[in-house]
Order: structure tokens, then sequence, then C-alpha cells
């Protein structure tokens, strides 16, 4: 257990306030909810690709209560990543870290909505990186390994560090039975290309944008 000091605790309590400002619940038009991020100006959402995999009408509950369809702009299975866009501006987006400057041991707060609890936060250190096979087998990808507590609800939500940076993306399908993060600069790969790709095809076939839905 960590013991902090308490003008150190008033103060990780704000930066999860800040964090939480940028939280959405995201649901598959089923029964699964799981947690999204919002990681770029222009509503661009980041959650893990088995939160919206099977349903097809999915949708966000903002900050505010505020409900709104959702479009999966683009998926990936092998990293379990989605990328989401919303018809709002009103979320503020979060800040974002480099996933590659970090250290075992350093205290991190999963953010998400464990059993259907909104917002709740639980911390612990990471313990490590390492990479681990693609959902497919056919590739590699980086984790990061955090004590941090995960339940179904956590999935898609963020991973920050002490300053209420985004650090990595929470996932629960792939790296085995401890916490497991995608970290931020892969996920931050993954969403420049998906937007650059929905770019350069927009208004070409919907056979050569079948990946971007």
């Amino acid at each position: 257990m960590i013991n902090f000091p308490i003008s150190l605790t008033e103060e990780l309590a704000e930066v999860v306030q800040r964090v939480q400002r940028s939280l959405v619940v995201v649901q598959d038009g089923r029964r699964g909810v799981g947690a999204g991020i919002l990681w770029r100006r222009g509503s661009w959402i980041v959650t893990n690709q088995h939160v919206v995999a099977r349903g097809r009408d999915v949708r966000v509950i903002l900050p505010d209560g505020v409900e709104l369809p959702a479009r999966v702009a683009a998926k990936d299975a092998d990293i379990d990543l989605a990328l989401l866009h919303i018809d709002d501006n009103r979320t503020p987006a979060a800040l974002i870290a480099d996933g590659q400057s970090l250290r075992v041991g350093q205290y991190v707060m999963a953010v998400g909505h464990p059993w259907g609890e909104r917002g709740l936060v639980t911390g612990g250190l990471i313990s490590g990186f390492g990479q681990v096979q693609t959902r497919n087998g056919r590739g590699v990808i980086q984790i990061l390994r955090t004590d941090a507590r995960l339940a179904p609800g956590n999935s898609g939500g963020p991973l920050i560090d002490a300053s209420g940076a985004v650090i990595g993306v929470n996932t629960m399908v792939i790296g085995g039975d401890s916490g497991v993060a995608v970290p931020s600069h892969v996920v931050s790969s993954f969403v420049d290309q998906a937007i650059s790709r929905q770019d350069k095809y927009s208004g070409s076939s919907t056979q050569s944008r079948e990946r971007f839905v």
C-alpha cells in the first residue's frame, strides 16, 4: 500500500477530475459497456476494438450525460483498438504523453467504468514492459503491465500518469492475467494512420475502405 501526503492526494484528485472530463461511456447497442477517451480534437474517441466489435448501434455517453451516436471510423482487432467519431465538440481532448518514456515503478491510475460504475479509478505501479503476439498470431504488439486493478468496463479507458497524461489504453483481452495497456505511442500511431487513410480514401469505393467503416 502506498501512503501519499495529503497535499499530493488532493493534487491526484484534481488530476483525475480533469481526465474524467475527457472520458466517455461506450455502448455497443447490446449489453456491453466500455470506456473511451477523447484522443484528438474533432471528437475522435479511442476505445478497444472488442468493445464495439459486435455492435452496430454504437453510442457514447458524454461526461455531461448527453448520449450520442458514434461512427466506427477504424478498428484493428490485432491490437484491440478502435477509433470512433461523434458530431459534437463539447468534450475536451485528453492530454497524451509519450508511452516510450515510462519507467518500471512509476505510479499510474486506470480510469473507466468497471461493472457499470462510471468514472472509477484504481491505482498501481508500472510493473513491466513487454511484447505479446497479436490476436491473429502473425505479429507482436508492445504492451505495458501494471498492477492497477481492471474489471469489465475498464476496457478502452485510459491509463494515466500522476500528471493526468494518458500513457496507454487499458485492454482485457491481450497480455495475460495482469493489468495490460496499449502504450500511448502505439495508439497515436493507429489514430494518425486511421485519420490519414480516411482522408485519402474519402470518396473512393466501399471496397477500398472496408476496414475503415
